[in-house]
């Protein structure tokens, strides 16, 4: 019995000397996983420093990350010296030194004959000409030709490193340089070369520029931006829409075709989309599913073009189109008008209207760059826009096909917005909106805008987007027209008898009674409920008797005054 309390006391010591022990190595063991966080803290620290006071020494370990280890990775080189050279003092030094000193790297200089700025016949209007023959009348429409390499000498590329020149423009205004688009459209003709293997499979191809200004956003996209660091601009692109691309016609000198020349990638892309599996080949497998789609309009500020939307969701349904309609609206639309916007086959979505930083405080565009809301309908692959003042007469489904951005020609180099082909993407709305206040526009709007952003675009046909305008000659709408854009004053402020716009002397170009009587006859055929958000405002009748007393005094030529009129709106008003 004596030796049970010995042994009691012994196990006590015994728990008592673990406790000490414990207690004495926690402040070790924070002192040892401090050490070790600092130490991570410290290298990426380090890291980080070195990344940005140098990113020639990190961009290809991005990249070669993406490969298996060991893998050979050969690399084109353009508008860079030949690493291979002995000289490497030029454009392309740094990126020389920085390859030269990588294992499993082989380079190859990309040859091609460059554009110089002297060249007469190659200037930007030569490839962006005001006026082409879309009608062939005198001949097929050519462009000039953009030297490009011979692309079977550069084969199974895996990644494209070129120096991007930025031309001689200015924040205020979007570049347009010849020898900055052919140094693109041979970076991404060669990227395609290489990843294109079939319609449905590709490699995947990098591409890297080097330039304070970066590619061209109109055909590298922002969504398939790796890395961007200073100088540096590392791309992943999306091998189906790079590809239709660089099938579209080098610039507006010829009609963007709705199909590819090789194959119809155009209208795959157009029906399919591409859900991604990855192998260990660094191949992309893709499995189609159906693209995502709509038409969309913009309203804000007023309810004056609700009407013009109603009528415009009709035309559209009359053409035998069952693709989404989504209409942006602004707090401006009452609750009434969207229960009617709805019924004539809109989706309304609210948006926050957005200033035109560049026009006047009242002006009609003040807030017109609530049409760049557009890009952030992410939820779709490919949308057209179309102004609220537009009337569809054919249908126009299968313009879908085409790339952003694809617009009818407006004047000089530009294109008219009122008809757009955009890819919605919140990085390009987001750099959209930082150019927003450093890009002029030309008329204070977004057309102005959007073509500084968009300086390299597709055309379509003009029929697409009929102007409403005319200088001279018969004042009728051609055969084959798709959509009429109502420039001037629009039908449903006028009265039924007649284009209003005989009534404004200088509104004369945009007057046509058949035109005119076209809108009406779409209107007819809604439902009698829709119709009376077309109706005339007391003050919108005092306006159209004011004009038609004062092209009485004035005794215009074209005798519309003497008309009597019979429209019965002008009993009826409308109470906004």
């Amino acid at each position: 019995m004596a030796s049970k309390p010995s042994s009691s006391t012994s196990s006590s010591k015994h728990r008592s000397f673990i406790v000490f022990l414990i207690i004495i190595s926690l402040p070790l063991l924070f002192l040892i996983l401090s050490f070790k966080q600092n130490s991570k803290l410290i290298t990426t620290t380090k890291r980080l420093q070195m990344e940005s006071e140098n990113p020639s020494l990190y961009w290809f370990d991005i990249i070669a990350n993406k490969f298996e280890k060991g893998t050979k990775i050969k690399i084109g080189l353009v508008n860079i010296d030949d690493c291979t050279s002995s000289n490497i003092t030029g454009s392309g030094g740094g990126v020389c030194k920085v390859l030269r000193g990588l294992a499993n790297t082989e380079t190859v200089a990309v040859k091609f004959d460059r554009i110089m700025t002297e060249d007469e016949n190659r200037t930007w209007k030569e490839f962006f000409p005001e006026w082409i023959d879309e009608d062939k009348k005198w001949g097929t429409p050519k462009c000039p030709e953009i030297p490009m390499p011979r692309f079977e000498d550069y084969r199974r590329l895996d990644v494209v490193v070129a120096r991007v020149p930025c031309g001689n423009g200015t924040e205020k205004e979007g570049i347009r340089d010849v020898f900055r688009l052919q140094v693109n459209l041979v970076v991404a003709n060669l990227a395609v070369e290489s990843g294109w293997v079939s319609p449905d499979i590709r490699r995947n191809v990098y591409v890297v520029f080097i330039g304070s200004c970066g590619p061209m956003v109109e055909i590298f996209r922002c969504d398939d931006l790796v890395m961007h660091r200073g100088d540096y601009w590392v791309y992943k692109p999306e091998m189906m829409r790079l590809k239709q691309r660089v099938l579209m016609p080098v610039g507006t000198c010829q009609i963007a075709p709705p199909f590819a020349k090789t194959g119809k990638e155009g209208w795959r892309d157009y029906v399919f989309r591409s859900s991604i599996l990855q192998n260990v080949n660094n191949v992309t497998i893709r499995r189609r599913s159906i693209y995502a789609i709509a038409y969309v309009t913009v309203l804000h500020s007023s309810e004056s073009y609700v009407c013009g939307a109603i009528s415009l969701a009709q035309s559209i349904r009359l053409t035998g189109s069952t693709i989404d309609l989504i209409l942006l609206a602004d707090d401006s639309i009452s609750f009434n008008s969207t229960l009617a916007l709805r019924a004539a086959g809109w989706k309304v979505l609210r948006i926050q209207r957005i200033r035109s930083p560049f026009s006047r405080k009242g002006s009609y565009n003040e807030w017109n760059y609530s049409k760049l809301r557009i890009w952030q309908l992410t939820q779709y692959e490919k949308v057209i826009f179309i102004d609220a003042d537009l009337l569809v007469l054919r249908n126009i489904d299968h313009f879908f096909t085409y790339p952003e951005l694809s617009a009818s020609a407006n004047n000089k180099f530009l294109f008219n917005s009122g008809v757009m082909v955009v890819e919605p993407s919140a990085c390009l709305f987001e750099d959209l909106m930082v150019k927003s206040f450093k890009l002029e526009s030309y008329n204070g709007g977004d057309q102005g805008f959007l073509n500084e952003y968009f300086t390299w675009w597709h055309r379509m046909p003009a029929k697409l987007n009929f102007l409403k305008n005319f200088e001279r000659g018969e004042r009728e709408i051609p055969d084959g027209v798709f959509a009429v854009h109502y420039l001037g004053l629009k039908p449903w402020m006028c009265y039924r008898d007649y284009d209003c716009n005989w009534d404004w002397l200088h509104h004369h170009r945009f007057s046509s009674d058949s035109a005119h009587k076209k809108w009406w006859q779409v209107h007819d055929t809604l439902p009698v409920e829709l119709q009376r958000f077309c109706g005339l405002t007391k003050k919108m009748d005092e306006k159209l008797k004011f004009r038609r007393e004062r092209a009485k005094d004035g005794d215009f030529p074209d005798g519309h005054w003497k008309i009597q009129i019979n429209d019965p709106r002008q009993y009826h008003y409308l109470d906004m």
